[in-house]
């Protein structure tokens, strides 16, 4: 009998031990979850909870775990969620970061842990360039990608005069440079306004009187929500054509419908796009969620397709996990199509132009153009990174 316990005790040790031995990964997911921009980070979430079931709750074959924090969009709320990730939660990888302002608000500290942070809606123009870090990665866009498409887009269609408008934060700022960038014509006005401002009519009768061929804003999320609906109200749809980025999408549109018919989006993802990995990622995520999903559902579902490849490659060594995320995005098969890192570990990728239209009585998008096809950002030469 003695024998027998003993011989039990030692294989439920053992089999301790080895369950014990099995490689986990815990990590940190932090975005808006509250507030105006607050469908912008669920749908970040939603898209990356999504590729973990699919993959039955492991990423690369290992047991992984999520801490979710919310940022509220507030840099300071970010920088405490980013230490907390790193210090108590010691997590492998930090996903989403939000709005470029929490982004680099937060950047010295992922800086100096060397944790991989992999950005899911920002790109901000500072760390595409000289503040460029071996562990920091955007699978969104740098920040000025999707304006400098629509720029070539108008400056295509030789729009003689445009009119531009976004929110007074880095990505703002970086939007409305990517667009002249590649836009040659008369910029009539830059204006800025305020973070998640709610009421646009002062800036709205400034730019009625202006009286421009076009019109080029960012307005993500909620503001972009406010913003057409005001410019419908006021009688500008159709009179002023509108070309945005971030604005009208597939967060926004359920609420916009005809108020947003004819606009004209620049981005590197719509739900349209038509390769046999985004029909899969469609169904699926419109089974599970019972919508469509937007262009930050699409990064969240390859943040987690990608940190499955890499984390197979590194294995169970958190030093190799940076490099093994750069070598990662060459092999990611994304719902956008090609996709691959630049030497700044922002993405070189394809971005498109996609117009609102009536389809019978649904309101849908279609895929327009390719203003800019594998794309490289105006800033990797400054980035001193192999």
């Amino acid at each position: 009998m003695f024998e027998r316990n003993l011989l039990n005790a030692l294989c439920g040790s053992l089999l301790a031990a080895a369950a014990g031995s099995v490689p986990a990964a815990t990590i940190g997911l932090m975005a808006p979850l509250s507030g105006p921009q607050a469908l912008v980070g669920q749908d970040q979430v939603d898209g990356f909870m999504l590729a973990l079931e699919q993959r039955g709750g492991k990423l690369g074959g290992q047991s992984t775990s999520i801490v979710k924090e919310d940022d509220q969009l507030k840099p300071e709320v970010g920088q405490q969620a980013v230490r907390k990730l790193i210090d108590k939660d010691k997590v492998d990888a930090i996903v989403g970061l939000s709005f470029s302002n929490v982004l680099m608000g937060s950047l010295p500290r992922i800086a100096e842990s060397g944790v991989v942070a992999i950005a899911t809606n920002a790109g901000p123009s500072p760390v595409a360039g000289a503040q460029c870090k071996a562990n920091l990665f955007s699978i969104a866009w740098q920040n000025d990608g999707a304006a400098e498409a629509m720029g070539k887009f108008a400056q295509d269609r030789a729009i003689k005069r445009v009119y531009l408008m976004a929110p007074n934060y880095q990505a703002g700022k970086d939007m409305l440079a990517g667009f002249k960038r590649f836009y040659k014509g008369q910029v009539v006005d830059e204006v800025y306004t305020q973070v998640n401002q709610p009421d646009y009519s002062a800036e709205i009768a400034q730019l009625s009187a202006a009286k421009p061929d076009a019109l080029f804003v960012f307005y993500p999320g909620g503001m972009g929500i406010n913003f057409v609906k005001q410019m419908s109200q006021a009688g500008l749809t159709g009179k002023v054509p509108l070309y945005s980025v971030f604005t009208v999408d597939g967060t926004t549109l359920p609420s916009l419908r005809d108020a947003a018919v004819g606009t004209v989006s620049g981005g590197m993802y719509d739900a349209a796009l038509d390769n046999p990995e985004n029909r899969k990622f469609v169904t699926a995520f419109e089974a599970k969620y019972k919508r469509t999903p937007s262009l930050y559902a699409a990064t969240g579902y390859d943040a987690a397709n990608l940190l499955d490849i890499a984390l197979q490659k590194a294995g169970n060594d958190p030093k190799k996990l940076a490099a093994a995320v750069k070598a990662a995005g060459s092999e990611l098969k994304s719902v956008r199509g090609p996709f691959a890192f630049g030497k700044n570990n922002m993405p070189v990728q394809d971005y498109y132009a996609f117009e609102t239209a009536r389809d019978g009585g649904k309101v849908v998008t279609r895929l327009v153009g390719t203003p800019l096809k594998r794309h490289v950002d105006p800033y990797a030469a400054q980035c001193t990174l192999p």
